[in-house]
């Protein structure tokens, strides 16, 4: 009697569990991002509404000094959390916070920033200067445990980020006596560094992953001489911000920055938005030391450097990153929609209106801030409008993360 193979249990399979808790809360992209753009959104309007006298309630600092610090320890902090805590489980293969811990993580920034606007001020201080020393040691905890050294500056950059951040918090009050635009430049030198380093990997790495035949090579010691010149540069700038010798290493570290840059082979992203956005973005970078650099001889405004940094690099590359590795991590391909490629532009239009034009027509000043801001927050609020339900959403393919 011939036998018949019965082929139930043999490919039967058992339904896969759906990963556990709330899905905004499994990594540390997710609350984050959605908290950074919606800094980003909403407070630039705010602030030029403020400063254009349209609207007559303040913030618990001046609103020069709410508007920088937001953007600096808010929204720019916010996306590097939510990078490091999500980049970290991929580098080390360990855990990072998820469920109860990563929401108070989100929590304490997002009382942080409600604190910034309502005070009393000493609960603003508290509160703002607590993420970054936990965020530094979680990472760094992770890098050691995991023998993952060569991520460990990054845990370096964050710790002296936290110290910048708590020396704003003393000029501010009175306990330091240091100007407190200081740990504003130095928070944005830092974040700056935070952008080399990580573009160095991803960019070149991005670029030739979708052009075949591509290689680029990058020699360590050339890298290192334009990380080393670039820091260097910064510090100059934020320590001594009028000097000769900062001009002469900003301009140098402008030219170290742009020959990087070519060497990632610009051309061939033409047709990627998702990928072109990134290396136009990091363009604002040398072009931002160049400016800085110039603003050490009085050529031109030091706001013309620092919007360049923070606007056309720092917002660039945050958008541009927010999407892709949001799409990623989200389980959806990498290809971007009309709505993305769209805030892309404008946050690049905002960079040169904001940067550019003040410098050609000094008369057209408002009208740039205007349009800028305009610009800048319709591009993060259209980030809010296609990836929030994606982020508050299981992953398309089912798994963690």
């Amino acid at each position: 009697m011939k036998s018949i193979a019965l082929p139930i249990f043999s490919e039967f399979k058992a339904p896969a569990q759906k990963p556990p808790g709330w899905p905004v809360l499994r990594l540390g992209f997710r609350p984050f991002y959605i908290g950074g753009a919606l800094v980003a959104g909403l407070t630039v309007p705010l602030w030029v509404a403020m400063f254009l006298g349209a609207l007559s309630w303040q913030p618990v600092v001046a609103p020069l000094l709410w508007h920088a610090h937001e953007m600096l320890f808010g929204f720019a902090v916010a996306i590097i959390v939510g990078f490091l805590m999500t980049a970290g489980k991929a580098w080390t293969g360990l855990a990072t916070p998820r469920g109860r811990a990563l929401g108070a993580l989100i929590a304490l920034w997002l009382t942080a920033r409600v604190a910034s606007l309502t005070g009393p001020y000493a609960l603003y201080a508290v509160l703002d200067m607590a993420l970054l020393p936990v965020v530094a040691a979680i990472l760094v905890r992770l890098l050691i445990q995991s023998r993952n050294y060569r991520n460990l500056p990054l845990g370096l950059i964050l710790a002296l980020l936290a110290a910048a951040n708590v020396a704003f918090h003393g000029a501010v009050s009175g306990v330091l006596s240091v100007p407190v635009m200081t740990p504003l430049h130095a928070g944005l030198a830092l974040i700056i560094m935070v952008e080399c380093v990580m573009a160095g990997r991803v960019i070149p790495a991005f670029t030739m992953a979708v052009t075949p035949g591509l290689k680029l090579v990058t020699e360590v010691g050339v890298e290192r001489t334009t990380l080393g010149v670039t820091a260097l540069g910064l510090a100059l700038w934020v320590f001594a911000p009028t000097s000769l010798m900062g001009f002469f290493v900003l301009a140098l570290s402008a030219l170290l920055q742009a020959k990087r840059l070519l060497g990632w082979k610009s051309n061939v992203t033409r047709t990627r938005p998702i990928l072109w956005i990134l290396h136009a973005a990091y363009a604002w970078i040398p072009g931002g030391l160049l400016l800085l650099a110039m603003a050490q001889l009085g050529w031109v405004s030091p706001s013309a450097g620092i919007h360049a940094l923070a606007v056309g690099a720092t917002g660039g590359l945050i958008i541009g990153m927010i999407t892709r590795t949001a799409r990623g991590h989200t389980g959806r391909p990498l290809a971007v929609s009309k709505p993305e490629v769209l805030a892309y532009g404008l946050v690049m239009s905002a960079a040169v209106l904001r940067v550019l034009l003040p410098l050609v027509a000094p008369s057209l000043y408002v009208t740039s801030l205007l349009a800028a801001a305009a610009l800048w927050s319709v591009a993060f609020l259209m980030y809010l409008w296609v990836f929030t339900p994606w982020l508050m959403q299981t992953r398309l393919d089912g798994k963690d993360g």
